[in-house]
């Protein structure tokens, strides 16, 4: 698969590398320094800490742009909202270069809007490979993301679950977790269904 899998430990979001793209920004600047001359554009799947702590200090090394949904973009500057409180840290105080909305193509990857864990969530896809990458929407042993954080909504979230249950995902790389070379869409008509059983 052409995804390159940084893994993020145990507080933090795993990150990955498509193309000239970087994926969250959790991981440490010495996890991504062997990319740092490949890397053009870093893209957050949204806002909260665990992706983006070192999303500064990674652009800067990779002279990047950061691109983020515009509704979770001020989160980048609020520590309530981004949740660095419960790290024991501060926001990353970064401006990103780029707003994203549903549909945009960076690096090859399709920018599908995917409210519910958050109102700025993303999903990343690249149809002809059938990669589907999902940041806190949607997790590889059936799960989804919390829907109990600031700009949450459950509602959203089975609507964005349900959305991307129609896509033909071979490879399903999320946030937390190990990902899957083959069978996402397994994972992801796994997770809906547990949403609809009331479960969370």
């Amino acid at each position: 698969m052409p995804v390159q899998w940084i893994a993020g430990g145990t507080l933090f979001a795993n990150s990955y590398i498509f193309n000239d793209v970087l994926i969250d920004a959790g991981v440490t600047p010495m996890a991504i320094q062997p990319y740092k001359d490949t890397i053009s554009t870093i893209v957050l799947t949204h806002c909260h800490f665990d992706h983006t702590a070192h999303v500064k200090e990674i652009a800067h090394m990779c002279r990047a742009d950061v691109a983020i949904h515009k509704l979770d973009a001020p989160g980048l500057l609020d520590d309530a909202r981004n949740l660095s409180m419960h790290f024991g840290s501060r926001s990353p105080a970064i401006v990103p270069e780029i707003m994203v909305k549903e549909g945009d193509v960076i690096g090859g990857l399709c920018v599908l809007h995917t409210p519910g864990h958050t109102p700025g969530s993303i999903c990343l896809f690249a149809e002809p490979e059938q990669v589907l990458i999902s940041g806190d929407t949607v997790f590889t042993d059936g799960g989804f993301g919390r829907y109990d954080f600031i700009g949450g909504s459950r509602t959203e979230l089975a609507r964005s679950i349900d959305r991307l249950s129609l896509l033909d995902v071979e490879g399903l790389f999320p946030g937390h977790g190990v990902p899957v070379e083959s069978g996402g869409s397994g994972h992801i008509a796994s997770a809906r269904q547990l949403l609809k059983s009331g479960y969370g």
